[in-house]
């Protein structure tokens, strides 16, 4: 029996059709339309076409994108300056800062400096802070890690009193998906390159989130059959059967596990359009507060 597959961009798509028409709504009641302002230092193939990507999203929602390329030569004060720069702009309601940064530049330092009414990536240390703990609210919630628990939740999957398992402990993706999982009631295993005997941790989950950034890593005797299975991870390996020279895969096999698993999200094309939909949904959230605060 194969896999029911969770198709993130048809649920990314509703999210945005949303952002949308709250973009809309705002402007016909006078407002100015919500603007994101992308920070990309150096020149790093990948970071730039994830940031035109989100500003191709923005200008389809109808937000303001406001684009700041630096050199990989920046000082760690010029782009903090920018982003005194950005914190202090009323149009400015949403700021990321695309990592990583180059070699030299603190990155904490960096994310620490966003207004944290700004931060609609998720990371400052404040928001971060709040997520781990319990009975407290982050402002904003890390967009990847918030995106694989809309897609959850969109499948109707129970996660209160699951065995849930995080393969990977990134700070971008694993470690606050797996805070997430523990606020929403889940028993969460968190496994890493270390951990001893992996096929056998990740068959015990009953939701199985890969973000290890290794193509095809996991395989179908990785899996217990029926569970739920959400690849994070985006990779490219060569393929000159393709016009390109390569072609992206997920950390999961997914052609063994789609005849394992319950449900399964495929990748490219399940994660990856719900970050970029929590992104704007974060961004007109803070144009909403600062609306409201003005």
């Amino acid at each position: 029996m194969s896999a029911q597959i969770i198709d993130g961009k048809a649920i990314g798509l509703k999210v945005r059709e949303q952002v949308a028409k709250d973009v809309a709504e705002m402007v016909a009641e006078g407002y100015p339309p919500p603007g994101l302002a992308t920070v990309l230092v150096g020149e790093n193939p990948a970071s730039e076409v994830y940031v035109r990507m989100k500003q191709r999203a923005c200008a389809k929602a109808g937000i303001e994108s406001f684009g700041y390329i630096l050199p990989a030569t920046a000082t760690q004060e010029e782009v903090e300056n920018l982003v005194a720069e950005l914190n202090a702009d009323p149009k400015v309601n949403g700021i990321l800062v695309q990592l990583p940064l180059p070699s030299g530049l603190d990155d904490e330092r960096v994310l620490n400096a966003i207004d944290i009414e700004k931060d609609v990536d998720g990371f400052h240390p404040i928001n971060i802070g709040r997520l781990a703990q319990k009975g407290r609210e982050s402002m904003f919630v890390p967009c990847t890690p918030n995106g694989c628990l809309y897609l959850l939740d969109e499948m109707n999957v129970q996660i209160e009193g699951a065995n849930a398992v995080v393969l990977g402990r990134s700070n971008i993706v694993g470690m606050p998906l797996a805070l997430l999982l523990v606020k929403r009631d889940a028993t969460v295993t968190i496994c890493h390159s270390r951990s001893q005997d992996l096929p056998g941790i990740t068959r015990q989950a009953d939701i199985l989130l890969a973000a290890v950034g290794r193509p095809e890593m996991v395989k179908a005797d990785w899996v217990k059959p029926g569970a739920v299975v959400i690849d994070v991870g985006t990779n490219r390996i060569d393929d000159p059967s393709t016009e390109k020279g390569y072609r992206l895969v997920g950390d999961v096999d997914f052609d063994e596990v789609k005849e394992v698993a319950g449900m399964l999200s495929p990748s490219p094309g399940g994660v990856g359009p719900m970050t970029i939909a929590m992104l704007l949904r974060n961004t007109v959230r803070s144009a909403k507060m600062a609306h409201q605060n003005a």
